[in-house]
Parts: structure tokens; sequence; C-alpha cells
């Protein structure tokens, strides 16, 4: 919480010194802490105010004052340095005054109740003109306070008026007499300001300038020529006229009560001006204290107007750009001695987003935020329709899929019969030679062998483009008979490497034929499950329905469950229906969703799980298999095929795997996804539909845009962002554990591109002021 520090002075610097009392608090609040002190009298620090005031006027630098009136002796580069020797008599003689021993009770008091991070104001409050010209800034208290500003203030003062707020800044801007100087520069910063309403008055006369003073206004600035003339401040409205601040007394009144707020007089030799306006209770005021040069007028000008309209404090903003006049005290020595601020007490200072209609504002970033929200939103689902964004979201469902927690156990509807290496040896050896991985004579001794487990289907998932040979016709008869069996042939494809397909065996009748296709994506992922097709009319296979499709639904018949196409053209098992892929679904864009197609919801197996219960070739023929898991065994569905890695066993990559695993285990996974959604209930993968998404991705968008608004700060905005994406990455992950695949990516994208483009929006329009300057 800001604080607010006033120092209250009561006495003479020459004879007594000061009575001094101390107020600590919040800003708007009554004081905490109140102490006594005192500061003795100091007449060398007079004599030492003095004389810099005597070397500083005597530099001869062009200057907002009136040129007569500028005494010039000896070279500029002497003058210079003699100025600079008296600022540092000043400036030590200052320092020891504030470190007296009276004083010390306030300095230390000052340091245990003020935290260095805080934003303090200091009022320094007294009727004292010797105290006016003191330079403040140099007490070692604001250089360990880098946040603590001072100002000056009287003793009596009255609360103003405060206007109500308007749509704009308004600002009556004075250009006066600018022989010998250059202020249209401080029409040009004034120009640049953003929500303000300036009139310029260029060397008005005296009844136009009062009748503007009549009017409503939120601050008065003065650019020309002034001085203190017998501690009567004068600004030169023109080239021949003159005037004080009591012959514009009745309109400045008016200004005042009407809510005028601050004046500012970028002009010489200002505290004479501050003692008039500071009877007529004006709220704030800033002055400079001396004669001042004109590119040093110019440039805090502009760095105050950058940092104030950029919503900085006040204060603060005059301190930075105070400070910043140290880069020209070369060429003008204390140039950062010149700025001072003149308070009222009872109010408290605004910002600039203070003299302008908050509702209006924010009517109008609203606006802005739903017009970067739109334009963002469409650009990013233009993109994401075009494809784009494809590769990033797979990738994205990769991540989820490795991510979700490994529950599930091995199928207890499946049994695997693998063909290794050491089955193929194993056969060659018993004289079982014949075409392929598994012979005829090996063939006809499995499916006998597999009698013991009474499977309820029995799938050969091994290419037989040949006919059985002439000594085995109880193979013949079974494969042609047994309607438990299903087998597999290839569609003709020309991009997977089989152009002219493969036949299926000739024994086995059409209806039991299934192809054994599989659909990768672009990274030879496969996340698609292909349940049905329509063959080329050349290709050798004519199976319209895929192999694990053809095991789930025969083993599932035989318990009563049956496969249908409903009303709306989908596959329906019992009362689950697959829904299948379009062109467009969620992640996919402008793909080929030919056939009928599902997102394939993976078995996520627990460490060292299998998908099913896997026995070789071998201890099957060779009865090998312990009899105990022979009852547990039955009635399952029996899916022989290939494994070893010299007769080409298909690999493939899946998400949830970093490495490829062989196409009969992801055969036994897309039976496993069937089975599980009829039996199990275990949700297929869903997605929204076009206008939801549309929805999602705008109102992410609009939560970038939201919090670039109101984080204005680099580190709470980024903060703010994190917080956002990781909200959406959780809500995004936690659908995805129940088979939903909502965006993730273009929302991110929606929601960054906001922020940024929200942010440059708003600087740029509200600090378009700032922007100019730091080209």
């Amino acid at each position: 919480m800001a604080k607010l520090v006033v120092l209250k002075l009561d006495g003479n610097l020459s004879e007594h010194g000061y009575r001094v009392t101390l107020e600590i608090g919040a800003e708007n609040v009554r004081p905490k802490l109140e102490i006594s002190g005192n500061l003795p009298p100091c007449p060398d620090l007079i004599a030492d105010l003095n004389q810099w005031q005597e070397k500083y006027r005597n530099l001869g630098i062009a200057s907002r004052i009136k040129p007569q009136e500028i005494i010039y002796d000896g070279s500029i580069k002497s003058q210079i340095e003699k100025c600079r020797q008296s600022s540092e008599l000043l400036s030590d003689r200052l320092q020891k005054w504030l470190d007296s021993q009276e004083f010390r009770p306030i300095n230390n008091t000052l340091r245990e109740e003020l935290n260095r991070d805080e934003i303090i104001r200091v009022l320094i409050r007294t009727d004292d003109p010797q105290l006016h010209r003191l330079p403040w800034h140099l007490w070692d208290f604001f250089n360990r306070y880098s946040q603590a500003e001072f100002a000056l203030t009287a003793t009596a003062f009255e609360i103003p008026n405060t206007a109500s707020h308007k749509p704009k800044v308004r600002i009556l801007a004075i250009l006066g007499n600018s022989i010998g100087i250059d202020i249209q520069k401080d029409r040009q910063l004034l120009e640049n300001l953003p929500n303000s309403e300036i009139v310029f008055l260029v060397e008005p006369q005296r009844n136009e300038l009062n009748n503007y003073l009549w009017q409503q206004w939120d601050i008065l600035f003065f650019a020309g020529h002034s001085e203190n003339a017998n501690g009567k401040g004068q600004i030169y409205i023109n080239q021949t006229d003159k005037l004080a601040i009591n012959e514009l007394k009745n309109g400045l009144k008016s200004a005042i009560a009407q809510g005028l707020q601050l004046a500012i007089f970028n002009s010489c030799d200002g505290l004479g001006l501050a003692s008039q306006l500071v009877c007529l209770h004006i709220p704030q005021m800033i002055v400079m204290r001396e004669p001042v040069p004109d590119e040093v007028a110019q440039e805090f000008l502009k760095n105050f107007l950058i940092g104030f309209s950029s919503d900085k404090s006040l204060y603060l903003a005059l301190r930075e750009a105070r400070e910043k006049l140290q880069g020209l005290e070369d060429r003008f020595p204390n140039a950062t001695w010149l700025p001072v601020i003149f308070q009222n007490p009872r109010i408290t200072p605004p910002t600039w987003k203070n003299f302008y209609s908050q509702k209006i504002e924010f009517k109008r970033i609203f606006l802005t935020i739903i017009l970067v929200s739109v334009l963002v939103t469409t650009s990013v689902i233009g993109a994401r329709y075009l494809g784009m964004l494809q590769q990033s979201e797979l990738q994205s469902y990769d991540h989820f899929m490795q991510m979700r927690s490994p529950w599930e156990r091995s199928d207890p509807r499946l049994l695997i019969v693998t063909i290794g290496e050491a089955d193929i040896y194993y056969q060659n050896q018993q004289g079982m030679k014949g075409r392929g991985s598994l012979s005829d004579r090996a063939l006809a001794q499995l499916l006998q062998k597999l009698e013991q487990y009474q499977p309820t289907t029995i799938g050969i998932d091994i290419y037989r483009d040949f006919p059985v040979e002439p000594n085995f016709p109880n193979l013949v008869t079974q494969l042609q008979q047994d309607n438990r069996i299903f087998t597999v042939c290839k569609v003709s494809a020309d991009l997977d490497g089989e152009p002219d397909g493969i036949h299926p065996p000739e024994e086995v009748p059409q209806e039991r034929q299934s192809f054994s296709d599989f659909v990768a994506d672009d990274d030879e992922i496969l996340r698609r499950q292909l349940l049905n097709l329509t063959p080329p009319l050349e290709s050798p296979c004519a199976a319209a329905d895929a192999f694990s499709l053809q095991l789930a639904r025969h083993y599932l018949q035989a318990k009563g469950i049956q496969a249908e196409i409903n009303s709306e053209g989908y596959l329906q098992i019992g009362n689950v229906v697959f829904r299948p892929l379009k062109e467009h679904s969620s992640g996919y864009q402008r793909i080929d969703a030919s056939g009928y197609q599902v997102l394939l919801n993976y078995r996520s197996l627990r460490p060292n799980e299998k998908i099913a219960e896997t026995v070789s070739l071998k201890d099957v023929l060779n009865d090998q298999i312990n009899p105990e898991l022979v009852e547990s065994l039955k009635n399952r569905i029996a899916m022989i095929g290939v494994t070893a890695p010299s007769n080409k066993a298909d690999y493939w990559k899946t998400p949830d795997k970093k490495k490829k695993i062989q196409g009969l285990f992801v055969q036994a996974q897309m039976v496993s996804h069937i089975l599980s959604a009829v039996e199990d209930r275990k949700p297929l993968f869903w997605w929204w539909s076009g206008w939801l998404e549309a929805l999602w991705i705008w109102g992410w968008s609009l939560t970038g845009g939201i919090i670039a608004w109101r984080c204005s700060k680099p580190l709470y905005l980024g903060l703010g962002i994190s917080a956002a994406l990781l909200a959406l990455f959780g809500i995004c992950f936690g659908i995805f554990t129940q088979a939903g695949w909502i965006p993730f990516v273009p929302p991110v994208l929606a929601l960054v591109l906001t922020a940024t483009a929200v942010v440059w929006r708003l600087r740029t329009n509200d600090s378009v002021f700032p922007a100019l300057f730091q080209k």
C-alpha cells in the first residue's frame, strides 16, 4: 500500500530553526504515527543557497526567462565549473543539516517505519519560501527509497471540487511569448497524448485567455517566458503582454471549481507562480524553480508525459523525468534540481486514467479485446481447417495418451499364438516344410490342439495366397466349414508397398475373409482403426470388413450381441454406436476419411502387462501349456500370427509407445477396443462439433485478451498466461481421460496471440505517446 509522509516545518532557517512534526500513514487514511523533532538554524545554508543561485543564473545559457535579465560573466566552461562547485557545497550543507542531532529521531523513525519497496509521497509542509528553494531531492532518504518523491505544500488549504469523468482529458495549453525558444516541440509532445482533447492558445490576448479559463479543464499547461518579480510570478502570454496570477484569479478560481486538477508551467522561475496558485487551492502543479534551458524543458516534458500517460503516478513520473535530466548536466548544470511539485495535501494525486471516464475506457478496451479475439480466432480456425495445425494437435494427442494412468490388465477374452524364429526352426526340424511361416501340417495340428481351449473365434493373421497341399484334405474341409475361422487378405493400395494386394486363402468362403489393412498418419503412427472399406474392383482382396471387426463381431454374436447399421448410418453393436471420423474431426483436418474409420482407444496396460495371454506355436503343438491355464484360456478369441523378424513381420508405431509393435498385437488392440467398448462400457473417443470447437477456441482467445488487459506488468502477465495455459492443459487432459478429444493447440495459439495483440494494441493506443519518442 502507498504511504504518505508529511513533514510540517514551523520556524525560520536563519535564527531559531524549525519545529518539525512527522506524520506517517497510508494514503487516504488518518496517520497512524506522529512524532515531533527539530531542525537547527543554519544561516550558512541560506548563504550557500544564494551563492549557488547566483552562480546558476550567471551561466548565460539561453532559457525561458526574459533574455535581458541574464547576467553573463566569463567563459561558459568556467561558469559551469563554478556552478558545479557551488552546488556541491550546497548539497553537503543540506545533508549535514538534515543529519543534525535534533533531527535524528525523525530520520530514524522514517527508516524504521517505511520499506524501501513502498511507494511513498513526502509532503514538505511549510510557508517559508527559503525551504521552497532547497533541493530536497538531494536528501539521502530519497537515494535509499527509490519509490519516494517529495512535493511542497502550504500550511493553509481548502478542498477543491473534482470534475466528473469525461470521455477525454481536457487540456488548455497556453503557448506564450516564444522569442528565442522553441515551444513548438512542447506542442508536438502534447498533441501525441492519448485520450486527450487539447485547446491551444498561441500568444493569446488577455481577454481570450480569460474567457477560456471559465470553461472546464483537467490540465492547464503553459510554455513560454516567465519570471518572478518581487516574489510574484508573471507569464508572458504574447510578445507585449505579461500577466500575474492575480490578474487571472477569477478565471482560475472558476477552472479550479469546475475540476482543474493539474497545472504545468514549463517555464522559468516558477516558485512565484506556485506561491500565488497555492492560495487558490489548486490540487497539483509542476513548476521549474529556476530559469530552465529550452532543451531541458523539452526533455523533461517529454519524459514526464511518457511516464504519466502510461499510468505511472504523478510523483514517480516526475521523479523519473527529473532523474533522466542528469544526461544533460554536462551542458546544463543542476538540470535535475529544477522540476518540483506543489501539492494540495487534502487531494490524492490522479493518474492519467483518473482524468477520463473509466466506463468509456472499459467499453473501448472491451471492444478491442472482442475485435482482436475474433480476428485471432478466425485466423487460427482458418489455419486449422487447412491442416496447418494437424501435426501439432496429433503430437499433443500422443502426449495425452502417454500421460494416461496405466490401469488396465491383459484382455481375458483373447489368446495370441505367436510364430517366432524358434517356431519356424521347430517346423523345419519336424519336417513340416511348406510355403510361408506356417506350414499346412503345422496349421492343421495347431487347429486340432486349440480345440482343447474351445475357442469361440479363431483368427489367422497370416497371408495364405496359395492352396492347401493335397496331403491335407481335412485342413481344407475345416477351413471351408468351420465358421469360427477368419483369415486375412490385402486390399490393393498404391501407397503401402503392396499395390497389387494379396489374395485370401481360396479355401475360406468370402464371408469369413477380412482385410488386414491399417491406416497410418503421415508420421507413420497408428491412431485410427479402419473397420470397413469398399475395395477397388481390381483388388484380389474383396473383403469389406476389417479383421478386427470380423473377430469381435463373431465373438459377440456368440453371446447374443448383434451388430447392425442404425438409422443414422452408423455401426452399432449392442447399445454402442461407433461414430466414424470425418474429413474434419477434432485434430484431424482434411484427412482421407474414406471407409469407416474410428479413433483407436488403445488399452492402457499396466507395466509388464501384455495385451493378452500369449503362447508360442511350439508350446501348443508340444502340449507344453500349463494344464492349470487350459481352463482359463477357454472360450476366447484365438489369434494366430507371425512375430519372426525374418519373415517380414510388420511393425507399427503407436501413440503411447516409443518402440514399434508388431501388427499381430496391433490387431489384438483393435479387437480389444471393440470388445471393451461393447462389453465393458469403456468409452469410445468423442469430439465436439465444429461450432462448439470454435466457441471453445474463442473463449480462450478472450481469456488471453482479458489477462493482457488486467495484468499490465510483464511479471503478472507472464504468470497470468502461464496459469491460463496450465488450466487449459488440465481441462483438456482431464476430458481426454474420459475419451474426449477437444482442441488444445488451437486455444493455446489463440490465447497467446490474442494476449500479445491486445498488449500491443493497448500500448500503441494508450501509449502511442511513449512509442513515438522511442523511435
